[in-house]
């Protein structure tokens, strides 16, 4: 959702509107205000596949400009990879945002108002400094795509439990030892990134992740699987490379669409031979996924 550079603020620009801000608090309250820096701005937004674009990645900012949050038409906002330490409590005038891109600022919290952006279904805000989100995150149950991948998160509150329409929640390279209570009740998910994170174990209720595709766990310290993973028949990719695995559950086996023994990090299949497995099953898995279920199976 970047845009074309061609439509983006030039660094010139971006300073003709800090400079407008601050002569715009000097002006007396008897004067009409000025809006060409929201106009200015304004005229650098796009209609891309029928939305309303505006991109100011790359752009160095260490704030937003004010005027920013005037333009209530925009629905794909990219902020990224600029120096954003926090973002104001007028985030929430943007009402009809669609997709918010903060991936690679400073961010060490997000405002409690990103809550009344009751429209929002995309938030990427990986590659920040975030150590919680806020409760009122959860008011936003349209949400669609949620990345907080390479924070310093340690859990979840109670509150994203009702992300029904959740599907895609990549919560990787953070310090989350439990999966979160929550995580279990968007039923809709497909796919869980939880890789490089501090897990020992999966709860049993991971069963009722039950359209779930894709799990990836790699990097942790999990060193048994629950036999009520085995029970997600629609799982596609199991990725529990480099844990603490030393046997696997004999249910395994039903988890046929795993197909095979994967090694390339987006391949589908089981990806697990990174561990410290016991024999049998360390020798059983030379013959592929296939020798592995044989041996599994019940006679």
């Amino acid at each position: 959702m970047g845009g074309k550079q061609s439509h983006s603020f030039s660094n010139k620009e971006l300073n003709e509107v800090s400079v407008s801000q601050r002569r715009r608090s000097a002006v007396r309250d008897d004067q009409p205000s000025l809006s060409s820096a929201a106009e200015r701005i304004r005229r650098h937004a796009t209609v891309h596949f029928g939305y309303s674009t505006l991109s100011l990645a790359m752009r160095g900012l260490g704030e937003t400009p004010a005027e920013l949050w005037e333009l209530r038409e925009v629905q794909k906002l990219n902020l990224s990879m600029n120096c954003l330490c926090s973002l104001p409590p007028t985030l929430s005038a943007l009402d009809n945002l669609v997709i918010l891109n903060l991936w690679g600022n400073n961010l060490s919290s997000l405002p409690p108002e990103i809550g009344l952006l009751k429209k929002l279904r995309v938030l990427f805000a990986c590659r920040n400094r975030l150590s919680e989100v806020p409760e009122e995150l959860g008011s936003c149950t349209c949400l669609e795509v949620l990345s907080l991948a390479n924070n310093q998160i340690t859990g979840l509150p109670g509150s994203l439990a009702a992300m029904h329409n959740l599907t895609k929640l990549n919560l990787s390279h953070n310090r989350i030892s439990h999966i979160p209570t929550c995580v279990y009740s968007m039923k809709g998910l497909v796919f869980l990134h939880l890789a490089c994170n501090r897990l020992e174990t999966i709860a049993d209720q991971i069963q009722d992740l039950v359209n779930l595709k894709i799990l990836i766990v790699e990097g942790n310290s999990i060193h048994t699987l629950p036999k009520t993973l085995c029970f997600l028949e629609s799982l596609e990719l199991l990725n529990v490379d480099f844990n603490d695995l030393q046997n696997v559950p004999m249910e395994l086996y039903l988890l046929s669409r795993l197909g095979r023994l994967a090694c390339h990090p987006l391949d589908k299949g089981l990806h697990i031979i990174n561990n410290p497995l016991l024999k049998p099953i360390q020798e059983v898995l030379q013959g592929g996924l296939s020798a592995l279920y044989n041996y599994l199976k019940p006679t």
